[in-house]
């Protein structure tokens, strides 16, 4: 099972923000997308996820168009982090993270052990009771990480499920941003397809098992990220001059600008 985005192209006032697009997300793998701003990476998350309809081309949830599947199957199958997540109301850290089992109906004592879980699976148990307007930037964002965990804490009788995320360690420390990590190969190892926008190139190519490079609305390469990650793709792309070497240990390619 996949999520699958067919030969997409979105045109959108006057201008291609993506232009024949064709990836294919498996699950039980994570997929990481690179590329300089503007290349079209967070408007392709947009489209995979329906918040965006293309102007050609079709995304498919587990070989059906996205747009078929009803909103709560889909959304026990779909989780999505969006780069900046507006809430202004004063909820707790329990009750923004009880949002994501609104698909559910697991009754309430079960949904409160899944909000507890996910609240400490992302270091976030201490804020179960701070209202979500008094926390920091890397605070709320670990909140709302534990929201969409809790979205797919258990399979789904529809299919496989599928986690979106964009730009997720963002806000956060080197100690959170190695824990998102360590979250995300978590549930690519339990059947969950990952597919996530990074700028640093090294977490992409320590995480990944399918880097895809983005450049002016095209997939200029994807494959493994020793496949990818060459001095000639980053210079044109990112147009800077940087050295290729491997991490002492994890032998998985480091970038050197």
């Amino acid at each position: 099972m996949t999520m699958l985005a067919d030969n997409i192209s979105l045109h959108l006032s006057g201008f291609d923000l993506l232009r024949n697009i064709s990836l294919e997300v498996e699950a039980g793998k994570v997929t990481a997308i690179v590329g300089p701003n503007g290349a079209g990476k967070s408007s392709l998350l947009k489209v995979l996820t329906g918040d965006m309809v293309p102007t050609r081309g079709q995304v498919q949830l587990n070989h059906r168009p996205l747009a078929h599947w009803p909103l709560l199957d889909r959304a026990q199958m779909l989780a999505v982090l969006p780069q900046h997540s507006l809430l202004n109301f004063p909820f707790t850290a329990n009750e923004v993270v009880a949002l994501g089992r609104i698909p559910h109906q697991t009754g309430v004592i079960k949904d409160a052990e899944i909000v507890a879980q996910a609240l400490d699976l992302v270091d976030a148990s201490y804020l179960q009771k701070r209202l979500y307007t008094q926390m920091s930037g890397g605070e709320k964002q670990r909140v709302q990480l534990a929201r969409v965990l809790a979205q797919i804490w258990q399979p789904s009788d529809h299919g496989e499920q599928f986690l979106v995320l964009d730009e997720p360690t963002s806000a956060f420390d080197l100690s959170h941003q190695k824990l998102t990590l360590d979250i995300v190969r978590q549930l690519a190892n339990r059947g969950v397809g990952v597919v996530m926008v990074l700028h640093d190139l090294n977490l992409a190519a320590r995480c990944a098992d399918n880097l895809v490079v983005f450049d002016g609305g095209g997939i200029a390469a994807q494959g493994q990220p020793e496949q990818v990650l060459t001095e000639s793709l980053i210079a044109k792309v990112f147009g800077v001059k940087a050295i290729i070497s491997q991490h002492p240990r994890t032998n998985r390619p480091l970038v050197i600008t």
